[in-house]
């Protein structure tokens, strides 16, 4: 086992941990990264078609 693996591990343990214990929170962070991909894709749709 490498570092790599150990520390993708640690880091899933670390979300499942977050989610158990402020789910609040992390449905916020999850419906804000989604708006924010929205708008990204909606503006570079903006820019290609604009073109």
């Amino acid at each position: 086992m490498n570092l790599k693996t150990v520390l993708g591990w640690v880091a899933l343990a670390f979300v499942v941990w977050w989610i158990v214990t402020a789910p609040t929170s992390a449905a916020h962070i999850v419906h804000n990264v989604g708006n924010f991909l929205s708008t990204a894709a909606h503006g570079f749709s903006s820019f290609v078609s604009s073109i």
